[in-house]
């Protein structure tokens, strides 16, 4: 399992690309050369979303640098920092992101080391006899000095309808008074019914990493390969970003902000259930 933490951590810290990015907009800064072709790493994004690096990308800003941080060269990075070709992301959204993020009295930034972002990872398994998709979700925890990817969650087509308990009528169940026969009914669970989740509790969620893990250790998944990572974004207060890889001719290239969301209340957890695919 390590192995596979590895392969996925080591993809997500090494994409590089080699295409051109600049900043847009009137009194912006031309590319002239100076631009490290595009958003090309993760960390970078981090750096240039928070202004801890120069123009050219190759000197890091720190406290007691004058322009770290910066707001104005904060708000210039910014805007290079949107698909601006594919994710109809409107004008007046990203004004309005920009305004609460760069705001004069409560500015915010995005920490790699803090909660509220974490990675979606797309890969191939073969499962008896077939290659099968599965989406990883991982996150970052403290580990000895430093910090590690981990597993958290993982949605896994062949698993999803096993434990679809059903409802109304249907629905089966164990008398009130089973007690008083030393539950000896529990034959209709475990033995005369092939739903056994139907005598579990109303909240019963299965735990489909466990099942996965468990499969594994077995033989039965094998990994293949990586298709696709994204990364999803709570950090920034009342609003959620999809963050993508966009390999393609042009400035607008690299790791972009593909999906902006206003949040309502009740707007994340609609959000979270339709990335873990609970929808």
């Amino acid at each position: 399992m390590r192995k596979l933490v590895a392969v996925i951590l080591i993809l997500v810290s090494s994409i590089e690309l080699a295409s051109g990015q600049g900043f847009s907009g009137p009194g912006a800064i031309k590319d002239d050369g100076r631009f490290a072709a595009s958003t090309k790493q993760v960390n970078q994004f981090f750096r240039r979303f928070n202004a801890e690096e120069s123009v050219d990308g190759l000197k890091r800003y720190y406290p007691e640098d004058e322009l770290y941080r910066d707001r104005t060269l904060r708000g210039k990075f910014i805007s290079i920092l949107f698909d601006n070709e594919t994710s109809g992301i409107s004008s007046q959204l990203k004004t309005t992101f920009m305004s609460e993020v760069l705001s004069e009295t409560l500015p915010q930034y995005i920490n790699f080391h803090r909660e509220g972002w974490f990675a979606e990872v797309e890969a191939l398994f073969s499962y008896r006899g077939k290659i099968e998709k599965a989406t990883l979700f991982l996150k970052l925890q403290p580990e000895g000095l430093g910090y590690e990817w981990v597993i958290d969650k993982v949605s896994f087509g062949p698993f999803k309808d096993i434990f679809k308990k059903p409802e109304g009528s249907s629905k089966s169940f164990l008398h009130p008074l089973s007690h008083e026969l030393g539950f000896m009914n529990l034959r209709k669970a475990f033995q005369e019914s092939n739903l056994p989740e139907s005598f579990t509790t109303s909240d019963f969620q299965p735990d489909y990493l466990t099942l996965f893990l468990y499969e594994m250790k077995r033989g039965n998944i094998k990994f293949d390969n990586i298709r696709d990572v994204k990364f999803h974004f709570f950090q920034i207060n009342n609003w959620y970003f999809e963050l993508n890889q966009f390999n393609r001719p042009g400035f607008n290239t690299g790791w972009l902000i593909s999906n902006l969301v206003k949040l309502n209340p009740g707007d994340k957890e609609t959000i979270l259930r339709y990335i873990y695919d609970q929808k």
